[in-house]
């Protein structure tokens, strides 16, 4: 069977709390995370079908002061993508 193929595209991440310079590495750091989950796993089964999504609040997630923007992302890539495998942000 063929690997299912996602293109997933992020209009606007919206991050408060952060410092602007960091938005780069926040962002990369997630999109790293949200490949590296969705290639190790099962797609979750709201990706099979072609849709759009208008908006996903990713919740709340603890970080400790003065995490690194990598850590940021990665962690908000999680809560993303808890929420497609039907886990509600925490």
């Amino acid at each position: 069977m063929k690997p299912a193929r996602v293109a997933l595209h992020v209009e606007k991440l919206v991050l408060h709390g952060f410092a602007p310079g960091d938005r780069y590495r926040i962002a990369e750091a997630l999109r790293c995370e949200l490949a590296k989950l969705m290639s190790a796993g099962e797609l979750p089964r709201s990706l099979h079908e072609s849709h759009e999504v208008p908006q996903i609040n990713a919740g709340a997630f603890p970080l400790q002061p003065g995490s690194r923007p990598e850590t940021v992302g990665t962690q908000a890539a999680q809560s993303i993508y808890g929420i497609w495998k039907g886990k509600p942000p925490r």
